[in-house]
């Protein structure tokens, strides 16, 4: 038996809505020996800049589809080394090889001190996997809302959605500063540029059809899911801010600097006022606009 003392405090969430695959990650990186990434990886992976947009009614789940696996690449952008295990929709009978696999990646990163990161700890979100037991055949989770629990072995990868998507570090890899900031600007201007797999528009294409649905489709039904929106890209573009002003490069930090405050500022309109007001629906459109002419200035000085 093993567990870890992890939480997310230190992690910064400006609204309460960080993407939580990027929160869970950090979290296990600032209380785990690799401290020392925890600060850039959510801007480093390209999570900072990485919007997906359900063209309908702003389904919450569409800012997790993606092609899973690319997590590995992505995190390991930053100079970390990740081992990754995922089992996905028609490889049930991989499943129980998948799973076991799994188990023994978590244990042995747990064993090296850092925590996993898993999909549906959380309820249909991620959360971290901070311990083991052989014993009781039992995982101890961390959910993003800060609740402790526990996953059977047998349970892990069949939670509310059943997929299995889990993540771990593994060590490091030598990578200059120059090098890792270079490469997170492609990432990021190659996202922008909606060039990853994703069924939803994404990238900067995403801008306009949130636009388009504060406009013609909000109401007071649906006005958590752009709360929801709001929140996970307000707080993911805060660390693109900090990113840029940490590594000197004063034009992309202004322009994200930009983006994250009109993303806040649509963030907190939502908050407080009656979003079926035309009015207000007009605020967030010109928020929203606001950042994605300072988004579109940045992609072009990354491309």
């Amino acid at each position: 038996m093993k567990k870890l003392n992890v939480s997310f405090d230190g992690i910064t969430d400006t609204t309460g809505y960080l993407f939580s695959l990027a929160k869970c990650f950090a979290a296990a990186l600032n209380s785990g020996p690799y401290k020392e990434y925890a600060g850039d990886i959510i801007a480093a992976s390209g999570f900072a800049f990485r919007m997906w947009t359900d063209k309908g009614q702003l389904c919450p789940s569409a800012t997790s589809i993606w092609e899973f696996k690319k997590q590995k690449e992505w995190f390991e952008n930053s100079g970390l080394l990740c081992g990754y295990v995922e089992r996905l929709w028609g490889e049930d009978a991989a499943e129980e090889e998948r799973r076991t696999a799994a188990i023994e990646l978590i244990k042995e990163s747990i064993q090296k001190g850092t925590a996993a990161v898993a999909w549906d700890i959380s309820g249909c979100e991620w959360g971290i996997i901070t311990g083991y037991d052989d014993n009781a055949q039992s995982l101890s989770t961390l959910k993003i809302n800060g609740e402790e629990g526990s996953v059977a072995y047998e349970k892990l990868g069949l939670l509310e959605l059943p997929i299995l998507s889990v993540l771990t570090v593994s060590g490091t890899a030598s990578k200059d500063t120059a090098q890792m900031v270079a490469d997170t600007k492609r990432l990021a201007a190659f996202h922008l540029d909606g060039k990853e797999w994703c069924d939803n528009a994404s990238g900067l294409a995403a801008y306009d059809t949130i636009i388009t649905f504060i406009k013609e489709s909000l109401s007071a039904d649906t006005a958590w899911n752009l709360e929801y929106y709001l929140g996970t890209y307000g707080a993911l573009k805060w660390y693109a801010w900090k990113f840029f002003e940490k590594y000197n490069e004063p034009a992309l930090a202004g322009l994200y600097k930009t983006v994250y405050e009109a993303w806040q500022g649509a963030f907190d309109v939502k908050q407080s006022k009656d979003v079926t007001e035309h009015a207000v629906k007009e605020e967030l459109a010109a928020f929203l606009s606001t950042a994605k002419d300072a988004e579109e200035k940045a992609a072009g000085l990354m491309r």
